[in-house]
This record gives structure tokens, sequence and C-alpha cells, in this order.
């Protein structure tokens, strides 16, 4: 979804190294084909290999470096400095990218990272955008910078949190964390086990809650700062997210390019998957956090993937929700806007009649 819907890269990890414990990893032979199906569609793969490795891990490290060069990778992700170095040993015909896990919010150090190989620097979260035009200056320009401008956000810098580990033992920098900032937290009194005091009038509070980060809005601004790249949280979510976010954010960088407004309607894009509420993180300064609660919004969800049309405007699909004779659904393509239309006639694989599908079937 994300190449169909015009990402120029896809970054993804295979089954170590990775911060996506949680996740369904690529195999070595599912990363080559991943590989093979993005150069094929004229786009690029990268590999994060942005946890901070233990010493018996290091041992395994090199064979996967050369396994990604053989297998046609064109950057490595990273952000530990050992692993930089391996990379450069055992991968050297891949490109090198500072993972935003390293922090990079000043160009001293974006400098650096360049004169140790580094071909492009994923600046930390928090770096405001007129720091970004700064560090853009001072860098040379073979030097690219990338920056995150939609998905969750982190309550810790860039990912650098304890919590997890203190409250779980499950490692934030290992792709573990439990995510303990979105609990709803009440005061315990030492010598009162068991008695939970309200923090606020309401009840409990999502003391440590973030707000989702979205810029779809200020594109030209981004690139007007010098950001080369534009990156999209992509870890744990659904194809579906993925196909709308990335159609949203595709068509409002080609208009940048062109020199024309936004369309809302990709604005309103972004608000109909699931998310919190939407800021514009610490480009424009302090974000705000969200102590309301920690539930995600959302107005729509998929109904059903189209696999093929024939020549008279029938679609075979397959289902990913119930579906009845008279809904409004919408079509998502990469060519234009959403079209809306209502369901009419529907037959299963038998060429029965359906008037809403069964719910076996999806």
């Amino acid at each position: 979804m994300a190449l169909h819907f015009g990402a120029d890269a896809v970054y993804l990890a295979g089954r170590e190294f990775g911060m996506r414990s949680s996740a369904v990893s690529f195999s070595d032979e599912a990363l080559c084909r991943a590989v093979e199906l993005a150069h094929g569609r004229g786009a690029k793969i990268y590999v994060t290999c942005n946890t901070l490795p233990r010493e018996e891990e290091l041992l395994r490290l090199p064979a996967f470096l050369s396994f990604l060069q053989e297998a046609g990778v064109d950057a490595l992700i990273v952000a530990d400095l050992g692993v930089m170095s391996l990379a450069k040993r055992y991968a050297p015909a891949l490109a090198l990218h500072v993972s935003t896990q390293l922090g990079v919010i000043n160009s001293a150090t974006a400098l650096t990272l360049g004169e140790m190989g580094a071909d492009t620097i994923v600046l930390a979260r928090e770096t405001p955008i007129e720091d970004i035009r700064r560090i853009r200056a001072a860098l040379p320009e073979e030097i690219r910078l990338e920056a995150f401008v939609h998905g969750a956000m982190c309550v810790s810098f860039s990912g650098r949190c304890l919590l997890s580990n203190y409250l779980t033992g499950r490692d934030a920098n290992r792709g573990q964390c439990a995510q303990p900032c979105r609990w709803r937290y009440h005061l315990v009194e030492e010598t009162r086990p068991g008695e939970y005091y309200e923090i606020s009038e309401d009840g409990g509070t999502f003391i440590l809650n973030s707000r989702d980060l979205c810029m779809i809005e200020h594109i030209p601004e981004l690139i007007d700062a010098g950001i080369s790249s534009f990156k999209i949280e992509g870890r744990m979510k659904s194809a579906y997210y993925t196909a709308v976010v990335t159609n949203a954010y595709r068509h409002a960088i080609d208009a940048a390019l062109r020199g024309e407004p936004l369309d809302p309607i990709w604005i309103k894009e972004t608000e109909t998957v699931s998310h919190r509420p939407y800021s514009t993180g610490f480009y424009y300064g302090y974000p705000g956090q969200h102590y309301g609660e920690a539930s995600y919004s959302a107005t729509h969800d998929v109904a059903a993937v189209v696999e093929r049309c024939d020549g008279e405007g029938n679609a075979v699909v397959t289902l990913r929700n119930k579906i009845c004779k008279g809904d409004t659904l919408e079509l998502l393509t990469r060519e234009g806007e959403p079209i809306s239309f209502k369901v009419g006639t529907m037959f299963d694989g038998e060429g029965t009649e359906l008037v809403p599908t069964p719910i076996r079937e999806f």
C-alpha cells in the first residue's frame, strides 16, 4: 500500500536489530521479495538496525549486514556508532541513515555523523523548524535531512525512555515499549496501599499521554527549511492506515512542489484513520499534551480491497468488513480524491446475489 499510493521509499525491519519486536517483521526471504517489489516500482528499501545491540548480538550482526547488501537494500537506519562502523565494514555499498533514536538536534552532531559516513540524518522529533534551517545551512549539500511528519509521538526524548523498563521489564530502546505513558494514573499514599486518590476532579488522569503528529498542512515550510525526506510512522499500523496517510501526503508534497495550495480533502483524509488528537509536534514550540483519555478516534474503516475490475465497471473485492446493499462507501485511488458511491448489486464467487455480505467471509 505504501508503494501503490506513492511512497518513494519504505523503511522496514528484519527479525533482529530493528525496533519492531511486537510486529511480524520480515524474514530474509520476505525482505528479498520486498526489495524486488520496491525496485520494480522505482522505490527504495531502508532497513532499520536501530536498536542498541548487546555484546552477544554483535556476533550475529556482520552476517546480517552482509546479507542486506547482497539482497540489494538501499540504506541502513542506525542509532549506534558501533553499528555504523560495522556497517561500513560489512555492507560498504549501503547508504547510512542516522536514526531519530540517536537524537540529532544540532549541526555539530550532524556534521560529525556526516564525516563518519552518514548519508542522511533523521532529525530528532524535538527539533524546531528554525533550528532545522540552521542545521541545513551548516551542512554540505550531499548530507540529506529527514524528518517525521506524521504519527505517534513519545513523551520522552525520541524514545529514550526507561518507564517501560522499570514498570514492565520491557526495553523501549529494543522495540519492546509497553507504552506506560498511555496508562491512566492515580495517586497511592505509602501507608494506605490499595486506596487510590484522584489526581483530577474527574478521577485518574493520563498525565503522560501525548498527541499525535500531523504536518500535512506545513509541507511547503518544511521543504523551505531544508527537509529532503518526509517520514511517516508505520510501525504496527494497518495496510489501510498506510494507504490513506501515504496517499494524503503524496498529494500534499506534489502540490507543494508545483507551488499549488493544499486541497482540504487531504487534511480531511488524515482525520479518517485511527489517531489521537493531532498537533504540530515541536516544530513551532511546545506541542501540548492530551490528558483526557488515551483512546484513538477514527471516522472510517476499510470495507474491502479491490482485486481486479472488468471493462463494464464491475469489481472483484476481498472483504474486510460487512457490506450491505445501499451502504455508502468511498473508493480510495491514487489518481485523485476519494470517490463516494452507494453499494449496488453484489454477488459471491458462485454468482449468488448478496444483500448483506455474509459474516463468515471476512
